[in-house]
């Protein structure tokens, strides 16, 4: 059965390589970005050999804690379909004991588990060079990944009795974007932190009690052996894999004696995004606005080119002379102003689906402000993601308030200001299907992108102004500019949504003639 089961493993992961390109490339460039990712881990191990004990403790014991924590969070949360599910193996009357440890042998065979075998190695090899006993480094990492794996089944497994429905792609991908915001930020604050050989006061007692969890215990054992005694950290490590295997078993008994309530095909393919969006007016447009700025290449290329030209910008910078630490902090303010300004003509992208919300005599304000949601919800990640990474390389995390306050101001601001625009002056675009480089010859428009972009600059004046004070004066100001810029944002936010949707319940007419003309 061992074998049986392995075969059928390989099959299933040679068979995620097949199918049409666009999904093939999806899962290579994943595969590409979690080979980055291991070759990270490896880079920061290596790194860690020279540092002190202490300091090497507390990196490896948050880490694996969150790689732990991650396993079944992700598993219980994500939608994943566990193809090693106990329940397709009934059929061969092996007993449930068999049935989980050949199930649990071939998730050995699986990219997360892989990299988690990975990070696991990269640990060991580290604290053995701290002096750490090999025997013991390996045995602890054993235990990790088993830790790991069996977090995760144990997921999959509530998730298939408890959460009978199954997640959808959309939930999962707003999960995925949800651990970025805070992934990231945080994980470049702890780099980022010059730490000179101590440990932050602040993180000692976290990592004390992490050593000692389930989380953190099997990672926490071979740095105990050098700083002091792993007895307590090998027994909790221990003890949470008995636990775990425990309940695994139990799990896969209660699997293969319930029989798995029916769902049609119909309810199994969901409504996507209108299912998970609120049952409002809004909620609605924003689920339909969602799929368009999702599958639509004109504006996929939108959002791909901001970033890309936020980062263009900072090459002639450097060339004339400009110091890094100012250099540093120009990208995310231009991210935030053109991420704001995208939506300044919306309703020409959208121009297909407005019969609809003419004809529903939808509010002007819900056609506002469900349209704003795929640009607020793609701003707002690239924006926590970038930000914490810019000024870790500006090396004054005093300033990142400021920095908050001023894209706040210019992405709100922004968005406020196109609401507006879009229902006012609309001017042509590329048809659906057009290519999105291709654009239809027209008489109007450049005052209207020009305006979004200098009035959302000019309401920002304020904040812009602090956050200068923040760099030439005192860092207190940053605290003033973090206020002013999301004050000014929201209000600036409110009143476009409302003075837009106002304009759009007395033009539905003219909007009409607009996108039949165009």
């Amino acid at each position: 059965m061992v074998a049986h089961v392995l075969r059928l493993r390989l099959d299933l992961l040679v068979g995620a390589l097949r199918g049409d390109a666009r999904r093939v490339a999806w899962r290579l460039a994943g595969l590409a970005l979690l080979v980055a990712a291991i070759v990270g881990v490896f880079l920061g191990t290596q790194r860690l050999r020279g540092i002190e004990d202490e300091v090497a403790y507390t990196v490896t014991v948050i880490a694996g804690s969150a790689l732990t924590l991650g396993f079944f969070v992700a598993a219980l949360v994500g939608g994943f379909d566990d193809q090693l599910d106990p329940r397709r193996f009934a059929v061969f009357g092996v007993s449930p004991l068999r049935t989980a440890g050949v199930t649990l042998i071939a998730s050995i065979v699986s990219v997360p588990i892989l990299a988690a075998i990975a990070v696991a190695v990269g640990f060991a090899q580290l604290w053995t060079a701290h002096g750490a006993a090999a025997a013991l480094a390996g045995f602890a990492a054993v235990v990790g990944v088993l830790t790991c794996m069996l977090a995760a089944k144990v997921a999959l497994a509530i998730g298939s009795l408890v959460l009978r429905e199954r997640r959808s792609r959309e939930l999962s991908g707003l999960f995925v974007i949800g651990i970025l915001i805070v992934a990231v930020p945080v994980a470049v604050f702890f780099v980022s932190l010059d730490w000179g050989g101590e440990v932050p006061s602040a993180l000692t007692e976290a990592v004390r009690i992490l050593a000692v969890t389930p989380l953190g215990a099997a990672w926490a054992v071979p740095g105990a052996s050098v700083i002091g005694s792993p007895a307590a950290s090998l027994v909790v490590a221990l003890l949470t894999l008995v636990v775990l295997a425990a309940v695994w078993v139990w799990l896969v008994r209660l699997l293969l004696t319930t029989t798995e309530r029916p769902r049609s095909e119909r309810s199994r393919a969901g409504l996507g995004w209108f299912a998970l969006a609120p049952s409002t007016p809004g909620g609605g447009v924003a689920a339909r606005s969602l799929l368009y700025w999702l599958r639509d290449p004109r504006h996929v290329v939108n959002l791909l080119i901001v970033p890309v030209a936020a980062a263009l910008v900072v090459v002639p910078l450097l060339l004339v002379g400009v110091p890094v630490e100012y250099v540093a902090l120009v990208p995310a303010p231009l991210m935030a102003l053109f991420f704001g300004w995208l939506a300044h003509n919306d309703l020409a992208y959208d121009s297909t689906a407005l019969w609809m919300h003419v004809a529903s005599a939808i509010r002007g304000a819900s056609d506002r402000a469900g349209r704003l949601v795929p640009v607020a919800l793609v701003g707002t990640a690239a924006l926590a993601v970038s930000i914490p990474v810019l000024v870790s390389f500006q090396g004054r995390w005093a300033v990142l308030p400021a920095l908050i306050g001023v894209c706040a101001s210019l992405f709100l601001c922004g968005m406020g200001l196109s609401s507006l625009s879009s229902v006012w002056t609309p001017y042509p675009v590329s048809r659906p299907g057009d290519s999105p480089f291709q654009q239809p010859q027209r008489t109007h428009g450049g005052l209207t992108q020009g305006v979004v972009l200098f009035g959302a600059v000019v309401l920002s004046a304020p904040a812009l102004w602090f956050g200068w004070l923040t760099l030439s004066v005192d860092t207190s100001f940053a605290w003033v500019a973090l206020w002013v810029g999301v004050g000014v944002g929201v209000v600036v936010l409110l009143a476009g949504i409302l003075g837009g949707g106002a304009v759009f319940e007395r033009s539905g007419g003219r909007l009409m003639e607009f996108v039949e003309s165009t």
